[in-house]
């Protein structure tokens, strides 16, 4: 079977089960509408003028941990439409809807991309597809084109007309797969700090973002022009003892924004995600950090000028369980803020900006 062949002949411990469709095929398949394709474009240029300082609204990347529930997921995103236009004046809101889920040990749900259902088996085929309709309905029932965790780079050019924002976790931010792959992509990419926190490692992968590259991409020889938007995310970092600290605080935000005056980089921007390190997990805790982050924008010109946004991971209950839950709209993931706190915590941003 060529390159595809068994263990034995290429000394690959693994088993070849089927070749994929390529990007192109899936998207004939199911494909977006010209309207869409110009909407996309408009609003992939108010994400840019936020993060290069020419609209000076907040952008609010919010939405599940994980999107393990198509139905549930629509239902979240017609709230936050609803939400999203009342404050649209102060606040740009593109959902993240993240559908490949990091894990520490490799072990458990690993999102929509391998369990279109959580508790059925794995099937990279069908959660490629299911991805697809998913952003599909969500754009067409709501207007909402999402934000992703770029976990499997490969996989970018299944979404890459459906994709308004993009992270880089804090696994993968070392990754040079990934930050190569980030120097090539048309969208905003956001880098996180590794989970060490070493600030020098996101302002590495930045720069690597913002510069050209030749590499291989999708068994192609490519040469990327550089990515402008890429900026850095802040989530909060792992000690040696595995405790999480933060680094969401004035000092830690004044400081990034003086490595990014050293560095010389183009649209200097921060997003601080409230979860994750930064809040221990601990979900109501991001009501809390939201609102110092933009407390913080008062003491500094500098400050104000590169935090660009907030990170927050909400879904219609608060908290979490099992992945054989039963409460609908409850993350099977890391826990949430529930609909109510969130669209409450919205409004009061807004107010803030």
């Amino acid at each position: 079977m060529g390159d595809a062949g068994g263990a034995g002949g290429n000394n690959m411990n693994m088993e070849f089960r089927r070749k994929l469709p390529i990007p192109k095929e899936i998207k004939a398949m199911y494909p977006i509408s010209p309207e869409f394709e110009r909407l996309r474009e408009q609003k992939d240029k108010e994400v840019k003028d936020i993060l290069s300082g020419q609209d000076d609204r907040l952008l609010l990347l919010v939405g599940p941990c994980s999107a393990d529930n198509e139905t549930a997921v629509l239902d979240y995103l017609t709230r936050l439409r609803k939400t999203a236009d009342e404050v649209a004046e102060r606040v740009l809101i593109v959902p993240r809807v993240y559908t490949s889920k990091p894990r520490t040990t490799g072990i458990g749900y690993k999102g929509m991309l391998h369990q279109p259902d959580p508790e059925g088996n794995e099937d990279m085929l069908k959660g490629i597809i299911a991805i697809r309709e998913t952003y599909i309905r969500a754009m067409e029932e709501t207007g909402f084109f999402c934000a992703d965790e770029l976990l499997y780079p490969e996989n970018y050019r299944y979404l890459s007309d459906l994709l308004l924002y993009v992270a880089i976790g804090a696994r993968s931010v070392e990754n040079q797969g990934h930050r190569l792959t980030a120097s090539g992509l048309d969208v905003a990419v956001g880098m996180k700090n590794p989970t060490s926190g070493d600030f020098s490692v996101m302002m590495n992968s930045i720069t690597a973002a913002q510069s050209s590259h030749m590499f291989i991409y999708r068994n192609w020889e490519v040469v990327s022009k550089g990515n402008p938007y890429a900026h850095a995310i802040l989530r909060g970092y792992m000690n040696k003892k595995g405790q999480s600290l933060p680094n969401y605080h004035y000092e830690d935000l004044k400081l990034v924004c003086d490595m990014y005056h050293k560095a010389e980089l183009q649209n200097p921007a921060i997003i601080v995600d409230v979860n994750h390190a930064n809040s221990g997990k601990k979900y109501l805790e991001q009501i809390r950090i939201s609102k110092e982050v933009l407390q913080s924008r008062t003491f500094s010109e500098d400050v104000h000028d590169m935090v660009k946004g907030l990170m927050i991971e909400s879904y219609l209950e608060d908290g979490n369980q099992p992945v054989n839950g039963t409460v609908y709209g409850q993350s099977i993931t890391d826990p949430c803020l529930g609909w109510d706190k969130t669209e409450r915590l919205i409004r009061e941003l807004a107010e803030m900006v």
